[in-house]
């Protein structure tokens, strides 16, 4: 389980270095188990990622009671339903980067390149916007990760699944990137 915590928190150190998360916005999670019992070890909600120790760390049962003092992201339902439904999600994690982001406010959509994650349509998904933190933000992205890695939040950023918690981290600085691209090309076309 501590290998599990510092995970969270070097990936969590990750995001906020490379400008995926500022100030004290997005949010991570990890899924385990420990004598038998799911385990999600999640950010808590009004701390920077960038100043996440693992003291700060709290962990809640998959039915979101908590294991630890301290306060669970706002957005712990949203990890919760997706964990309940995707068994092979063991990671998430929920940026606010710039230019994916910057999609997310716009009528455009992210492209997805070939070979990246489960190809069912050729832009990234995008869930319309649910107030965060909300019931229906939670089940809206639960539903349509069904047959996605990642989703593009509207008005509000994205979300990246994987089987841990590096995984979910690496295919959200890809999507940045991805997004990055299309702009600067797009730009360039201008």
């Amino acid at each position: 389980m501590k290998n599990d915590i510092k995970a969270l928190v070097d990936v969590s150190k990750y995001l906020f270095e490379r400008k995926l998360v500022s100030g004290k916005a997005g949010n991570i999670s990890s899924r385990f188990k420990n004598d038998e019992i799911e385990i999600i070890a999640i950010t808590p909600t009004m701390i920077s990622l960038g100043n996440l120790k693992e003291e700060d760390v709290v962990l809640v049962d998959i039915d979101g009671n908590s294991l630890t003092k301290g306060t669970p992201s706002s957005e712990v339902n949203l990890h919760l339903n997706i964990y309940k439904k995707r068994k092979d999600v063991n990671g998430i994690v929920h940026t606010h980067s710039p230019f994916a982001t910057g999609f997310s406010f716009s009528n455009k959509k992210i492209k997805r390149l070939e070979g990246f994650g489960k190809i069912k349509n050729p832009y990234l998904i995008d869930v319309e916007y649910k107030k965060p933190g909300s019931d229906d933000l939670a089940i809206s992205v639960a539903k349509a990760l069904a047959d996605e890695d990642v989703l593009i939040l509207k008005k509000h950023g994205v979300l990246s699944t994987g089987s841990n918690i590096e995984e979910a981290c690496l295919l959200a600085e890809f999507v940045e990137d991805m997004a990055k691209t299309q702009f600067i090309s797009n730009m360039l076309r201008l």
